[in-house]
């Protein structure tokens, strides 16, 4: 028996003398096997959390998207300070007006010296008769119409095409309520002004355009994003600017017309991206 436990002889009453237990049985692979070869390289591959490059092709790939999936637009971030702003705006003005406050004073005040200056302080009348004229249904809506074709037929998205005219039908809907509510008179005669239908239409009508466009701009048109856009901030407010000097509206009728724009474009844009 003493034989048997130090494991000296191989036979002691025919029984063979202790030896360790195979791999099979102990749960380590044999050497040389596949399994084993299999757990030495995994006992040797960096971890992934360290920081060091893998040597597999997955460490290697990026966390981008997949390819051929265009990248995720977002809007800038100063979207959403700016759309709150435009709210507060517009709610202070609509308060002022229904409430005839001091802002309202001091519009009609700022309005009636606009109305009648005298040039240069105001364009001659032809000038700011042309400018009052962007906010027309028969010029703007071609500009917004052709925008729209332009922009479906280049990239085959008619989402961001629908999301717009959108936008555009609600503005007849929201100013109507407003005038219908407020019914605020206008510098020259009559009732009905607040909100401005013309600058309404002029902001959505020409902001929903160099957003529609700016899709279509390649990679080699990039440097045409700014004029765009200030091309259309441009006739927006040349168009407010002529409807207070030909005593069409007060300053605080086209102010809120433009909050209003903003306000549903800005929706149509992100309904637009996240298509």
């Amino acid at each position: 028996m003493k034989n048997l436990c130090e494991g000296d002889a191989r036979w002691v009453i025919g029984l063979p003398a202790l030896r360790p237990l195979p791999y099979r049985f102990t749960g380590r692979p044999e050497p040389g096997s596949a399994s084993w070869f299999r757990r030495r390289a995994l006992a040797h591959e960096p971890h992934r959390s360290d920081g060091r490059p893998s040597h597999t092709p997955r460490g290697g790939r990026s966390s981008g998207p997949a390819p051929g999936r265009p990248p995720r637009r977002r809007l800038p971030r100063t979207t959403v300070p700016v759309s709150f702003l435009a709210l507060l705006v517009l709610a202070l003005l609509t308060w002022q007006v229904a409430a005839d406050g001091p802002l309202r004073a001091a519009d009609e005040e700022l309005g009636e010296a606009m109305r009648t200056a005298a040039p240069p302080a105001a364009p001659p009348e032809p000038l700011s008769e042309l400018l009052a004229d962007l906010g027309n249904l028969a010029v703007a809506l071609p500009v917004l119409a052709l925008a729209l074709l332009w922009s479906g037929l280049r990239t085959r998205a008619w989402v961001p095409a629908g999301c717009a005219a959108l936008a555009m039908a609600l503005v007849p809907l929201l100013v109507s309520a407003g005038k219908a509510w407020l019914d605020r008179p206008g510098p020259l005669h009559g009732t009905g002004y607040f909100p401005s239908g013309h600058a309404a239409t002029a902001a959505v009508a020409f902001g929903a355009a160099a957003l529609l466009l700016l899709r279509t701009l390649g990679p080699s048109r990039r440097r045409l994003r700014v004029p765009l856009l200030c091309a259309a901030a441009v006739l927006t407010l040349a168009n407010g600017a002529g409807l207070v000097w030909r005593g069409y509206h007060w300053p605080a009728d086209v102010l809120a017309s433009w909050c209003l724009g903003w306000l549903l474009l800005v929706p149509a844009a992100a309904l637009a991206r996240r298509r």
